[in-house]
């Protein structure tokens, strides 16, 4: 930092700030929190950026608050009153993210990814094309304050809460996508209400199943405006095919005197062992966000996933040697 405030004084010793999770070397773990302080380093803000990992790390942030185009924060320096943050970005207006939103749902692979708790790294290339780039472009795309006296900015107050926010994008990814306009919540709910009004059955090539008479014939497939119909309800309403009865409705019906001898026999090999489903042993974890700080905030997030990942570890040396 330069100017006549770059020797102001050490800072004053924080009880319970907040603390970045990594002691030495780069912050950020995960592809979003790594890409976001790769645009802020890029500005070439030299040793600021240095002091404000000191800061983070020595937890003189004392908390963080991050909301739809803005994020606030308390950072201790050397004056009694710790100096007050505010970092803000335009956040996308709702037409763009009704475009985002629209994007994500058509492809089952976000919908599923996001529904996880996960944010694929293609996410940046899909939010780019919508014309609602995820990262900042340039350092005048920031609005940038301290209350501190240095000049400078970002100065090392700003400079430490940039380093606190990546490690909360850590914690919960969602927080990037709320500081660009969007909850979590209200992003799950959008993409389940579109992926359901535009389910498969009317235009995606699936087959409609027939619906059950009652009297053990079947009726003309009539769309019910959700997807593929696959039988009546008690009501004798309408309801879509899922799972096997989707795979199935294509095939023509078999007598059952021509397929007795093979009722029992697979149609294919099965595996020697059940097909698992690899995840992260933290997935619940991102799934449900940070707690409150008085649970322990992202530090218990971090410190649960940290176990988490050790037990997973410890599993299949457990049994294998069973």
């Amino acid at each position: 930092m330069s100017g006549p405030f770059a020797d102001y004084g050490r800072p004053r010793r924080v009880e319970g700030g907040l603390r970045a999770r990594s002691t030495r070397g780069a912050i950020g773990r995960s592809w979003w929190s790594r890409r976001f302080l790769e645009v802020l380093e890029s500005f070439a803000l030299g040793t600021r950026l240095t002091r404000g990992r000191s800061y983070a790390r020595a937890g003189q942030v004392l908390d963080l608050d991050v909301a739809p185009g803005v994020v606030t924060a308390r950072v201790q320096g050397s004056r009694p009153r710790p100096y007050r943050v505010r970092i803000a970005v335009e956040p996308f207006p709702a037409a763009r993210w009704e475009r985002v939103e629209a994007e994500l749902a058509a492809q089952a692979f976000f919908s599923a990814r996001l529904l996880a708790g996960d944010l694929p790294a293609e996410l940046e290339e899909l939010f780019a094309a919508t014309g609602a780039p995820l990262f900042p472009a340039g350092v005048d795309e920031l609005d940038q304050h301290c209350s501190c006296p240095d000049y400078a900015v970002p100065c090392k107050h700003l400079a430490a809460t940039f380093y606190l926010l990546a490690e909360a994008f850590d914690a919960d990814p969602f927080e990037l996508l709320h500081w660009r306009g969007r909850r979590r919540a209200d992003l799950l709910d959008r993409l389940r209400a579109l992926r359901a009004a535009t389910g498969p059955g009317r235009d995606d090539g699936v087959p409609v199943a027939p619906v059950s008479t009652g009297d053990g014939g079947d009726a003309e497939p009539t769309p019910d405006g959700r997807g593929a119909v696959a039988a009546a309800d008690g009501d004798g309403r309408a309801v879509p095919a899922v799972g096997a009865a989707r795979a199935l409705a294509p095939l023509p019906a078999a007598p059952l005197a021509d397929a007795v001898d093979r009722f029992w026999v697979p149609p294919v090999p099965l595996p020697d062992r059940p097909p698992s489903l690899a995840t992260g042993p933290d997935l619940l974890l991102r799934q449900l966000g940070a707690p409150a700080a008085a649970l322990g905030g992202p530090g218990l997030t971090e410190r649960l996933g940290r176990a988490y990942r050790e037990f997973g570890r410890a599993r299949p040396e457990a049994d294998g040697g069973r």
